[in-house]
């Protein structure tokens, strides 16, 4: 651990800021953490790594990732909250952007679902790994039943909600119940498609390849599209 690295001595975790001089190197190590936390975090999960682990992986000691980011639950968060403000507020702005560019009555499901499920496709496609390590992560907490549904609704949901806000625009006879579980539904379907597990290249005898994610998103608007049409539409009357 070099000084550069060092808190002082009579810093408590968390608190304050490096000095000027310690910027730009307090960043490279912050975000060197970050890193290594995300990456062991999509292969094992939360419970399957330690603190320890990540200082290691990032090549610093244990006290400067207690430093920078306190328990494993806020490196956690910090990790989590690193990416997903890029993607959300993408998926927003293209929403929001084809809403405004179609107008009320040009909107179409097709439309809104591209829009919205594109960003983080692009991402994970053209990203790099930490971006295949996040869409890893964003998938195994998806599922979590412990603390995913916490985690996915603080920052995830806004994003949501827009989208709903939008479809209703187009399905106005929809009710909120099958909206949220047309949504609910795709929200499965995009999370395990992003994991890129290979299980569709074994399912499909390699026809299918889990990692074409220009296909997959491709294949998903449409999917999600007839999937909401099916769900919102109005009950036959007998």
């Amino acid at each position: 651990m070099t000084k550069l690295d060092a808190p002082p001595a009579d810093a408590a975790p968390r608190r304050g800021r490096p000095r000027k001089a310690q910027a730009g190197a307090s960043g490279d190590t912050s975000a060197s953490i970050l890193d290594a936390a995300e990456d062991l975090f999509s292969k094992h999960g939360f419970y399957g790594v330690t603190i320890r682990e990540v200082a290691r992986e990032a090549g610093v000691d244990t006290a400067l990732v207690h430093y920078y980011f306190g328990s494993k639950r806020e490196l956690f968060d910090a990790v989590f909250l690193r990416r997903a403000e890029i993607w959300n507020g993408e998926r927003v702005a293209a929403v929001d952007r084809y809403a405004r560019e179609a107008g009320p009555d040009g909107m179409t499901l097709e439309g809104l679902l591209e829009a919205f499920l594109r960003p983080p496709f692009q991402w994970s496609l053209k990203g790099g790994p930490g971006w295949k390590h996040y869409s890893a992560l964003v998938a195994q907490t998806n599922a979590n039943p412990t603390f995913g549904g916490e985690t996915m609704a603080r920052y995830f949901d806004p994003a949501i909600r827009r989208l709903i806000e939008l479809i209703k625009q187009v399905l106005p006879e929809a009710r909120e119940v099958d909206l949220y579980w047309a949504y609910h539904n795709l929200s499965g379907a995009l999370t395990l498609t992003l994991g890129e597990t290979g299980r569709l290249d074994r399912l499909s005898g390699g026809l299918c390849r889990s990692g074409d994610l220009e296909s997959a998103c491709d294949y998903m608007v449409r999917f999600a599209a007839a999937g909401f049409r099916a769900v919102c539409a109005p009950p036959e009357k007998g």
